[in-house]
């Protein structure tokens, strides 16, 4: 069996990226908020990607070695986020995502009537790169998001989210469509003066591609969540949102 320990690589990722977890298949980093997952046209090397293809070089701008995109987050999300060390193991990964568990922590505007739900809809993104739904499936992606009220604090609630696809933009405009968008997001939301996007990708677990044991990782949310809304706890344990008890 292929080992499956972390490296004693004296390098360490750029880009304030912390390594969760490396293996000879998959690297598990916590993003922080503000970095790009993959580049653009105006910025193809600030990039978690560019970062963790340095870090697996070692320094040595020869070396053959590179991560693979398996998933993004916004640049304006931190949280957990998984790279694969090889092309079979990005392709296992990809076709097995829907399995896999994506928890986050949203701070929202205003206070939810239903503490605990699942939001559905069809989701379709138009030419000027905004996604909105659509009640016509033809057109959108099925997506669900269900959601659980943790704390209310001065007009906002922080909830668990967990997500039961994975669509561009999905936790955004979902709670921005139900009339409590995520604090800080311009894009779906309003100016509400926050400096950050408070969405977190808390937990992330997902089936191994070499040894096929299922990993979960969790990462502690930035510090501007408690200082908005307090200490944290508890939120990375295990999922007690409506479909927990049918085995997903």
């Amino acid at each position: 069996m292929r080992p499956n320990k972390k490296s004693a690589n004296r390098f360490q990722p750029r880009g304030g990226l912390t390594l969760l977890h490396e293996d000879r298949d998959v690297l598990v980093v916590n993003k922080p908020a503000g970095l790009l997952t993959i580049g653009t046209e105006r910025d193809k090397t600030r990039t978690a990607h560019s970062f963790l293809n340095d870090y697996v070089r070692k320094g040595d701008p020869r070396s053959r070695q590179r991560v693979f995109i398996v998933h993004r987050l916004d640049r304006d999300t931190s949280g957990v986020l998984v790279f694969a060390r090889s092309e079979a193991a990005k392709l296992f990964l990809q076709q097995n995502w829907e399995e896999a568990q994506k928890r986050y922590l949203a701070v929202v505007h205003g206070t939810l009537c239903a503490k605990e739900g699942a939001i559905i809809s069809f989701l379709l993104e138009n030419s000027a790169h905004n996604v909105y739904s659509t009640t016509e499936a033809g057109l959108g992606k099925l997506s669900r998001t269900d959601y659980r009220v943790l704390r209310e604090v001065r007009g906002l609630s922080l909830l668990e989210i967990e997500l039961l696809s994975g669509r561009k933009h999905q936790i955004r405009v979902h709670c921005a469509e139900q009339g409590h968008p995520v604090l800080g997001d311009r894009k779906y939301g309003r100016e509400d003066g926050a400096k950050h996007l408070f969405l977190h990708a808390r937990v992330l677990a997902f089936v191994h591609p070499f040894s096929r044991q299922r990993l979960e990782f969790t990462a502690p949310p930035p510090e501007y969540f408690s200082r908005l809304v307090g200490p944290i706890q508890g939120a990375g344990g295990p999922s007690r949102l409506s479909h927990a008890a049918d085995g997903r």
